[in-house]
């Protein structure tokens, strides 16, 4: 493969990296907890932990986890916001030897059991605020330890007023029955009583089931190996260090860490680089992120569209002191051309956009950091990554020609979880990913996504599968058929979209969208909601989403 991205390289960055640097994933936490023992590591509404508490507090959660009965590669899910826990979890869970496995904590009562069940995890800990949601469920899994937490159980003094307000102010906790159930910090109690056991661990374990959707809208578990953690943070972490220098780094983190993007590109790369993540709870807060902002001198942050969007059109953002800020990543959805250009007249510093998808841990392209300005693409393959466009007969195309785009690479995951014949359709026997996006590759290397070969719809960095919506809203028993697409919106990029054929006349738009709301997280929600009398179908009677899709857009256009 002649590879002309790497002739547009910036200065510093090698074409390969080397897997072989580190272990595990558990070897990157340790060397990072010794080499900048006394730093701030993480930070969450005005409270900070350094590498060395970070390093006794995971300590503490695996040696729990071990005498609870963990074994090597029990999945332990976590669900929870961007509290000071999560990684206090999440670095115990990998030392313990076991699988994590990210739950959104918006799941509904449904999205939940299903990955709990299909995980097969043994314990999941949870925040107060939603573990009503577990109470709904937890009968119906192999789940035997909920551990369960407040927002403010790490916060000092400060986190006995921050749960009096949410708990009997502001009443944002409903009530939860967990029988069994234990505090997180008595099971730090308990871990720090037991020795930690040595659990050997390679390249080929389990470290996260991350789970995605897929064309069949069945939410499944990519099984990410240690291998492909490692990988993915070596590649991002070679792209942006030439450019950001050896002083201590802070990076904005409003992205949830339980979502593959903030987990590998903010935890894990600026943990390597002894940089302190300034976690952001409720990152739609938008004047208490700006507010929280305004507190640090920070030198990265990473997002998606709709919250820079959002951002900028807070009047305080743009009196923020910019002047140490040198990194700002946007992947999860496209970039705007007018929220890119703003960005850079407010901030002085260019909005880099990259791509990737849960599948390839995520980064597959970036853009290069010193870019002059938004060029609407997704950037060059990373080192160690191969990427070919190809037709709907698997051949490569020419040069700036349009095709699917497929990444070969050490991120690449290992598979779906128990699921082979998925895992089949998306990577052939060469190692290939096809990740169902159309782009073209001009004579630079430099990729832009023009379409998509799945009807996957992406709002506001998240996936949407329409026959997860559709499954939904034909439980309703006033609803024939129905087809869910995406449609362009300027806050989210994409949002859903639903075509309704009734068996009953007397069901309104509102009927349909609160059922919705019962059984699928807010984002998933359709936004829109239209009646028809017959749907486009093939002549094997299969829906036409694609013509929907496509008159949709047309209207909005």
């Amino acid at each position: 493969m002649d590879k002309v991205w790497l002739k547009q390289y910036p200065p510093g960055i090698p074409a390969e990296i080397d897997i072989d640097e580190y272990a595990s994933v558990r070897d990157v936490v340790d060397e990072a907890e010794r080499q900048y023992a006394t730093r701030p590591a993480f930070s969450c509404m005005g409270k900070s932990i350094t590498f060395a508490e970070l390093d006794t507090l995971s300590g503490a959660f695996a040696g729990y986890l071990q005498s609870a009965g963990c074994k090597k590669g029990s999945r332990v899910a976590l669900m929870m916001p961007n509290v000071l826990q999560y990684p206090v979890c999440l670095f115990g869970t990998l030392r313990a030897g076991c699988t994590v496995v990210n739950v959104n904590p918006l799941y509904t009562a449904r999205e939940l059991e299903h990955q709990l069940v299909d995980s097969g995890a043994e314990v999941i800990v949870v925040v107060e605020n939603f573990a009503r949601t577990v109470q709904e469920v937890i009968g119906r899994t192999k789940v035997r330890n909920a551990i369960v937490t407040s927002i403010g159980e790490l916060l000092g003094f400060k986190g006995l007023i921050v749960d009096f307000v949410l708990r009997r102010v502001k009443k944002m906790i409903p009530s939860w029955s967990l029988p069994g159930s234990v505090r997180l910090s008595s099971t730090l109690d308990e871990g720090r009583k037991h020795k930690l056991a040595a659990v050997e661990i390679g390249h080929d374990d389990i470290a996260f089931l991350q789970y995605t959707g897929g064309t069949t809208g069945v939410a499944k578990g990519a099984m990410l190996l240690h291998r492909n953690i490692i990988a993915n943070l070596l590649q991002a972490r070679a792209w942006v260090k030439p450019f950001l220098g050896d002083q201590r780094h802070v990076i904005i983190t409003p992205l949830p860490l339980y979502h593959i993007f903030s987990l590998t590109a903010n935890c894990l790369v600026f943990m390597t680089l002894g940089g302190e993540n300034v976690l952001i709870p409720n990152p739609r807060d938008i004047p208490g992120l700006v507010k929280e902002m305004a507190k640090y001198k920070f030198t990265a942050i990473t997002g998606v569209n709709t919250l820079f969007n959002a951002l900028l059109n807070n009047p305080e953002f743009a009196k923020l002191d910019f002047s140490s800020l040198k990194l700002v990543l946007g992947g999860g959805m496209a970039v705007q051309k007018v929220v890119a250009e703003r960005w850079k007249d407010i901030t002085g510093v260019p909005l880099i956009e990259a791509y990737g998808l849960t599948e390839t841990s995520p980064a597959a392209t970036i853009n290069p950091l010193n870019l002059a300005a938004y060029n609407g693409t997704i950037g060059l393959p990373i080192p160690s990554t191969e990427v070919i466009l190809r037709d709907d007969s698997g051949q490569a195309v020419p040069i700036g020609e349009r095709g699917e785009i497929c990444i070969r690479g050490p991120q690449v995951m290992a598979g779906y979880w128990q699921r082979p014949e998925e895992t089949a359709q998306v990577i052939d026997k060469e190692g290939w990913f096809a990740t169902g996006d159309i782009g073209v590759m001009d004579s630079a290397g430099f990729i832009t996504i023009v379409d998509r070969k799945k009807d996957m719809i992406l709002v506001s960095g998240f996936n949407v599968y329409p026959n997860e919506i559709e499954g939904v809203v034909v439980m309703h028993p006033g609803v024939l058929e129905c087809a869910a697409v995406g449609v362009p919106d300027p806050k989210s990029g994409e949002a859903v979209k639903l075509y309704v054929v009734l068996r009953e006349v007397h069901v309104t738009a509102e009927d349909i969208v609160s059922h919705c709301r019962r059984h699928l997280t807010g984002y998933k929600v359709p936004r829109e909601v239209e009646f028809r009398t017959e749907l486009p179908k093939s002549n094997v009677g299969k829906i036409l989403r694609r013509e929907l899709r496509d008159e949709a857009r047309k209207k909005t256009a």
